[in-house]
Order: structure tokens, then C-alpha cells, then sequence
């Protein structure tokens, strides 16, 4: 537990390091970067999402928010609203690939397009293989969300994008993308999924202004994480902390923003790849 801790105190570090430094070189603001776009964002009712939304409100975004539970949404506006932003709840199960179309109509029809997209609803299952042998559906069920949900609204939205030659679609990926996740095989390998497709539209879109961004975030204090008794009393970021990085992106645009120590592992892993397996497996082991 201490050792998990740890790890994650310096993975954070070295985000807020990164982020920092990056702050340092921007010549513009997030009112600068947001105001007067629309910028839609799924998993907004609560933690991560909901932060980043109460954030870019402020900074004068049209913010559109999705996610399942619709009173949490209402109050969501209702909050961004209050402090004069503009903001507009779409409740939706993105599972439901039907409402998910529905309401992309809806959003088209009502706001003509959207600026900015950002991937960030998704769903964990820690379970590791010797108990997954009867259980595929939690492979179907992290793709459907993670995966092809995020795809049938970049189909969406990606159009007007290009048409503008202008846009912007975040993905919130995990921080094991980079050096692996133990465990979390089926929602790692989902955001992954999701980060190659990422890769492959950038290079086609790679001269129409069109950005991806891939964000790989440490563990942060949400609800998603409340199952897993290993993380109870690790170090984590809070929403605000995980919402004010999204925002960072929006203004910065990179293509990957991760923290040092995670592209060092990555960069370990190429080289290295049995040593890096000796790693996680001692790792897994550990929080078993």
C-alpha cells in the first residue's frame, strides 16, 4: 500500500512539474482558448468532468454536459449558470449506442457543432486474470464504453472539425497506457485502444488543425476508484486538480501530456521490455 502510495505521490509530482513548466512558456489563457466555444464533455456529472466543466464555464465556453444521471447534470448547469457561464445537460447512456446518436442529433441541431471534445467518461474493472476466465463480458463492457462509445462521437463531431478546420478532441486515458496496469487488463487495453485510433486520425488530420490529445492521468480521488480497497488511503489528485489538467490542454493543445516518470517507464519498457515485466509483476504482487 505505502509502495503504491509512493509511486503515485512521484507520478503526480511529475504531471504537476510538467504542467507547471508548461504554464511558465503559454502566451494565452484559458478565457483565450475556450471563450465563445463549445466544448462538450462526457462523465461531466461528477469528479474530473464536472470540474473541468465549472472551469471552462467560467472561462466563457459554451460547456455541454453528458452523462447518465440527469438531476446531477441539471445541477451541474445550474452551478455554472449561477457563476454566469453557459451550459447545457445532455443525459445520455453512452452504452446505448441508440440515446448516444440521439444525442449527437440533438446536440448538432441545437449548437451547429462542437469545438472542443472531451472523452473522459469510463468505466474500471479491477479484476485479474485468474478471475476473468468466465467473464468476457467485462472486456465487451470496458470496449463499449472506453472505446466505441468515444468513437461514435468522434465520427460525430470530427466532420465539422475538419470542415472549419478547427477543433480539438481530449481523450482521458490512464497512466498505465504507459507502464502497464496489472490487473486493470481490460480497461487498460480499452484506453489503449483508444489512444492508437487517436494516433492514426492525427496523422490524417494532421494539417487541418485538427488536435488529439492524449491525456494519461494518474489515479485520481473519484468515484471510480471507491471500489478498490488498495486505493483507499493512496495519494491521488483531486477532481479539481484532474479538471484544471484538461483545461491545461485545452489551452496548450499537446499531443500527449503525461508525467515525466510514466514516458520514462514507457521509454524503459521499449528497451527493456523483461526487465519492465519483472517490475510490474513485483508490483502486482504487492497490491494483491
Amino acid at each position: 500500500m505505502q509502495d503504491i502510495s509512493g509511486l503515485i505521490h512521484k507520478i503526480k509530482h511529475g504531471l504537476d512539474t510538467q504542467v507547471n513548466l508548461a504554464r511558465l512558456r503559454r502566451n494565452r489563457t484559458l478565457t483565450e482558448a475556450a471563450a465563445g466555444r463549445t466544448v462538450l464533455i462526457t462523465g461531466a456529472s461528477s469528479g474530473i468532468g464536472r470540474a473541468a466543466a465549472a472551469q471552462l464555464g467560467a472561462a466563457g465556453a459554451t460547456v455541454l454536459l453528458v452523462a447518465r444521471r440527469a438531476e446531477e447534470l441539471e445541477q451541474a448547469v445550474a452551478d455554472i449558470e449561477a457563476a454566469g457561464g453557459k451550459a447545457a445537460a445532455y443525459p445520455c447512456d453512452l452504452n446505448d449506442f441508440d440515446a448516444l446518436d440521439a444525442m449527437t442529433a440533438s446536440v448538432l441541431a441545437n449548437h451547429g457543432h462542437v469545438d472542443i471534445l472531451v472523452n473522459n467518461a469510463g468505466r474500471s474493472i479491477r479484476r485479474p486474470l485468474d478471475q476473468s476466465y468466465d467473464r468476457f463480458h467485462d472486456y465487451e463492457r470496458t470496449m463499449r464504453l472506453n472505446y466505441f462509445a468515444a468513437v461514435r462521437l468522434i465520427l460525430a463531431f470530427a466532420p465539422g472539425m475538419r470542415d472549419r478546420h478547427d477543433g480539438h478532441i481530449i481523450n482521458i486515458l490512464s497512466l498505465a497506457n504507459l507502464y502497464g496496469g496489472p490487473g486493470y487488463a481490460a480497461y487498460v487495453a480499452s484506453k489503449a485502444a483508444l489512444d492508437s485510433l487517436s494516433t492514426s486520425l492525427q496523422a490524417e488530420t494532421h494539417t487541418e488543425n485538427v488536435r488529439f490529445t492524449s491525456i494519461y492521468l494518474p489515479l485520481v480521488r473519484t468515484p471510480m476508484i471507491a471500489p478498490n480497497a488498495v486505493y483507499q488511503n493512496a495519494d491521488a489528485l483531486t477532481p479539481e486538480e484532474g479538471g484544471q489538467i484538461i483545461c491545461d490542454a485545452i489551452i496548450d493543445r499537446p499531443r500527449r501530456l503525461a508525467p515525466v516518470m510514466g514516458r520514462v517507464t514507457a521509454l524503459i519498457d521499449s528497451v527493456l521490455p523483461e526487465r519492465a515485466d519483472g517490475i510490474r509483476s513485483a508490483r502486482f504482487r504487492q497490491g494483491m
